[in-house]
């Protein structure tokens, strides 16, 4: 048996999310259909994560099982001619056997773009969460450092998460602007659903002036997900990049 580890970028607009669904189609189903084709048979794949719908990635990490290894460029070049535009494997490698997507990992790099300002821009829409308001970046990044550590996340996190513990670690909060937009890039161990969502609806709300940074560790203290602010829109947030040692 063979461990094969693929990177897959993604365009989340038309899918309900990487996994499998009952209603929709999953970024998992169109590339598990396509290594089936080239495969001969279906394989499983195990994710580092789930992306909700709406969600892009640029570093999904999967691996799948085999027990007929073909040339890396089947798994590559041979899936990508099968899938569509919005979806393609950017790597792909044979990896040793006690490799796992998710358990291996050690960490990841989320980006959350905003586009400031009066007028919406139709290019970079699909990719980003239109504020009307001007933002003050210096109060954002103070409120963004008071994120990292070790902290509760109860605060940041959807109803429904299903999480056995809301403790999770954040190594780097960065607030920089580029080309008239703003990028929000977390990197941390792990996260809750929509974690990062509301950290940054959280943030918006501090450059616009409803809150004062401080307000951040009363949040992390608190534990209450009312503190917190708005859940900001799935289009903005791509994962860019998975850890592992």
């Amino acid at each position: 048996m063979s461990v094969v580890r693929l990177i897959i970028e993604y365009d989340g607009t038309q899918y309900v999310g990487w996994q499998r669904q009952p209603n929709g189609v999953s970024v998992q189903q169109v590339v598990e259909e396509a290594l089936e084709k080239v495969c001969g048979s279906a394989p499983v794949l195990y994710s580092s994560g789930r992306t909700d719908a709406g969600v892009h990635a640029r570093g999904m990490v999967a691996h799948f099982v085999t027990d007929r290894l073909l040339p890396m460029r089947a798994y590559r070049e041979g899936v990508n001619r099968l899938l569509p535009c919005d979806i393609v494997v950017r790597d792909a490698a044979e990896v040793p056997d006690d490799f796992h997507a998710r358990y291996s990992a050690t960490g990841k790099w989320y980006r959350y773009t905003i586009c400031p300002g009066p007028v919406r821009s139709p290019l970079v829409g699909r990719y980003c969460w239109h504020v009307r308001n001007s933002l003050d970046l210096a109060r954002m990044r103070q409120a963004a450092a008071l994120f990292i550590g070790r902290h509760d996340f109860s605060a940041f996190r959807a109803t429904g998460c299903s999480a056995r513990t809301t403790v999770r670690e954040i190594f780097s909060v960065d607030v920089t602007e580029a080309d008239a937009l703003i990028h929000v890039d977390v990197r941390g161990g792990g996260f809750l659903r929509n974690m990062i969502r509301i950290m940054v609806g959280t943030l918006v709300e501090v450059g616009r002036g409803m809150r004062v940074p401080q307000e951040i560790s009363d949040m992390l203290i608190d534990c209450r997900r009312a503190q917190a602010g708005v859940t900001a829109p799935p289009q903005g947030l791509c994962l860019m990049e998975v850890f592992y040692e």
